[in-house]
């Protein structure tokens, strides 16, 4: 079914592609606001949830008690920094080798993975030697 259109939903997916650094639903509200002042908090978790269901962006669940999103819906893994909190995309090679090394053991079928990787980014690296 498609779905109708919405200029909240837009708002908020544009904002999105617009940013590397995975933003929380909090964050997304505060920047489309400025745009759309009347825009409640609870539409945008409504849009975001649309649009992560849909495949249209991604929900990061990454420990921290908050979701983040990313309009980047290509397979990527990332990097989160364990000081100032950062979600960075992680340029790499592909690692889904690991998938046929988990089903090795496993009674069924292993379909994907997410892979969270941890450190202490650049920024952080250079405040840490000045």
């Amino acid at each position: 079914m498609a779905q109708k259109y919405s200029r909240q939903r837009e708002l908020i997916k544009n904002f999105l592609c617009t940013r590397k650094d995975h933003p929380t639903a909090d964050i997304v509200y505060m920047n489309v606001r400025q745009q759309y002042p009347n825009i409640s908090l609870g539409t945008v978790y409504r849009n975001l949830t649309l649009l992560s269901d849909t495949g249209e962006i991604r929900r990061l669940r990454l420990g921290d008690g908050v979701d983040h999103f990313d309009a980047d819906t290509s397979p990527h893994n990332h990097f989160i920094c364990t000081r100032c909190g950062s979600v960075l995309d992680l340029e790499m090679e592909s690692i889904d080798h690991i998938l046929e090394k988990a089903g090795e053991h496993f009674d069924g079928k292993v379909d994907g993975h997410v892979t969270y990787f941890y450190g202490t980014c650049g920024s952080c690296c250079n405040k840490l030697q000045a």
